[in-house]
């Protein structure tokens, strides 16, 4: 059975013929798509988590409404979409003035790798699946409003037809048009410069060699060797840690005065976050008798230079499949 679910395909009139473990497991076929549209929507990994869950139970509710005019993986996507907006209007802040997002979880390869891989072969499609969601797009699209944003990611991520959006939405087409050019615009606003057009990722060597070098130097702790690594413009900051750095020197001075260049005994592992190279670091702990979990940077690298740089605490690493300790490596 395909993952594009119809009632004649079930040989069923409609859902509420379907018990509780088979609509489970139609549905389980749907999770990992549907949490990266809510992760989008959201910008928190634990919030999407959440949301799907509710969809799910919102799904099991509402199966008699289930129709069959659509496929059962956009019915789904319906839901999802209504779940993220209720949430979004209760409880979500906006922005802080700086432009950083205090919300922002990261988002593990190895799970984006679960995906289903049915568009795989078009180069455009996977193009737009990898750059809607690195960091940079995410941080962009918090910043609009929930209706536009959803329309944003409905048209341009998933190439919904606008006269969905609109029965999605209960809005006209012409609403959604519109919403569209606003959305655009300010997304134009909020992504950096040279990515304004999402014109693919730079993962060559030269990228390995700049990430590498990166790794080198911070544990080494070489404020100057990293320094040379960052562009002028580079920004820097540590979701839900409030600020924002801007500028290479601003970047420098604040690790001297956080006490950077005077920590010792660290490690790193290079990982993958968001579709973007990233580096875990362990501080080695004499108590624990290891190297525990201290903080992951995700980088952001344009014409061989690091342009940004989010670092996220250690309490991500359980959800990043990260290590919980790594062993003495006999060099404390």
């Amino acid at each position: 059975m395909g993952a594009d679910t119809r009632l004649e395909e079930l040989g069923v009139s409609g859902l509420s013929e379907v018990g509780e473990p088979a609509f489970s497991g139609l549905a389980e076929r749907h999770r990992r798509e549907l949490h990266v549209h809510c992760y989008r929507m959201l910008g928190s990994f634990e919030d999407a988590e959440d949301t799907v869950q509710e969809t799910f139970l919102r799904a099991w509710r509402r199966r008699e409404t289930f129709e069959g005019r659509s496929t059962f993986r956009a019915w789904l996507y319906r839901i999802a979409t209504n779940a993220c907006l209720d949430l979004l209007a209760k409880c979500r802040p906006e922005p802080a003035t700086g432009g950083e997002v205090p919300w922002l979880q990261p988002y593990p390869d190895r799970l984006l790798d679960e995906l289903p891989a049915s568009d795989a072969d078009e180069p455009e499609t996977v193009a737009v699946a990898r750059e809607t969601i690195e960091l940079a797009y995410l941080v962009a699209v918090q910043h609009l409003a929930p209706r536009p944003r959803a329309v944003l990611i409905l048209r341009d991520v998933l190439g919904w037809p606008a006269r969905d959006v609109a029965e999605l939405l209960g809005d006209s087409v012409n609403s959604v048009n519109s919403a569209l050019q606003r959305a655009r615009a300010g997304m134009r606003e909020h992504l950096p410069a040279e990515r304004q057009d999402w014109t693919g990722g730079e993962e060559d060597a030269g990228t390995r060699e700049l990430v590498r070098r990166y790794t080198d130097a911070s544990v080494a702790t070489d404020v100057d060797g990293l320094a040379a690594l960052l562009r002028d413009d580079v920004r820097c900051s540590m979701p839900p840690t409030p600020g924002l750095c801007v500028g290479r020197d601003a970047v420098v001075n604040d690790w001297i005065e956080s006490g950077f260049a005077d920590m010792k005994n660290l490690r790193a592992v290079p990982t993958a976050v968001n579709r973007q190279p990233a580096v875990a670091f362990y501080q080695w702990r004499k108590q624990e008798g290891a190297y525990l979990p201290l903080t992951i940077d995700v980088l952001r690298v344009t014409g061989g230079a690091i342009t940004e740089i989010i670092t996220f605490h250690d309490d991500r690493f359980p959800r990043l499949g990260l290590p919980e300790r790594l062993p003495s490596d006999g060099t404390e």
